[in-house]
């Protein structure tokens, strides 16, 4: 067994996996057992008690972490003349229209987001088979579908992320890094888990979050008590 198999036995040894810890404890054995090659990253998953097949019960937005998620967010924005301008000025990594498509096309997508102004919706629309499955679809109701393309840079890049229930009913994310202090990772998760709360759809019936846990890339699940999220109290 390498030294990362053994840190990562050591880790599962210290805790019993199905207790459920409140949530200053559950980081503090994250962030006390983190791996010292790379900054892993802190997720968060939630399984809510909803049916993503049921149009009513789909779950889907973005939030502001408002610590960011340590991560370099590329963005793409496919826009002309003027607007390619003002994407470029607010930091967009790659702009452009069918030039821009046609990288899309073939393959050529290395950017975490995408946005697009509602003109070029008619390029956008046809490269939907290839966005889509990566969720980078622009979405007017996500707010990437603006003619503001300016601020939806900015945005994406200074710590908005968008989040959707996959079919088994779980939404995840990442909320920040392990560098990041107790105190920035708590307000990321607090205000993202009230971002989910605020997207409870009108169908859904009893219970909507079930469960969540907290893990880091390299470590085990930790589960939460929910009662000790700020929003769920």
């Amino acid at each position: 067994m390498g030294n990362n198999g053994k840190r990562l036995r050591a880790v599962y040894d210290k805790f019993d996996s199905q207790v459920e810890h409140k949530l200053p404890d559950a980081l503090k054995l994250i962030l006390d057992n983190k791996g010292v090659k790379f900054d892993e990253t802190v997720e968060l998953a939630i399984n809510l008690g909803v049916d993503p097949q049921q149009s009513d019960q789909n779950v889907r937005g973005v939030v502001i972490l408002p610590n960011g998620t340590g991560k370099a967010v590329k963005v793409a924005v496919f826009a002309k003349e003027g607007k390619a301008e003002e994407a470029k000025e607010a930091g967009a990594d790659f702009v452009g229209a069918e030039d821009l498509a046609e990288k899309v096309e073939a393959g050529e997508i290395d950017f975490d987001r995408c946005i697009s102004t509602p003109d070029l919706m008619g390029i956008v629309g046809k490269l939907g088979k290839v966005l889509g499955p990566r969720g980078l679809m622009p979405n007017p109701k996500l707010g990437t579908v603006t003619p503001n393309v300016s601020d939806a840079v900015k945005a994406a890049k200074g710590g908005e992320i968008e989040f959707r229930a996959e079919k088994e009913g779980i939404v995840h994310a990442g909320i920040g890094k392990t560098s990041f202090s107790e105190e920035a990772l708590l307000e990321n998760i607090n205000s993202f888990v009230s971002a989910i709360v605020g997207s409870r759809p009108s169908g859904v019936k009893g219970s909507f979050i079930e469960s969540a846990s907290l893990s880091s890339t390299m470590g085990p699940g930790v589960k939460l008590d929910l009662g000790s999220l700020d929003s769920l109290a």
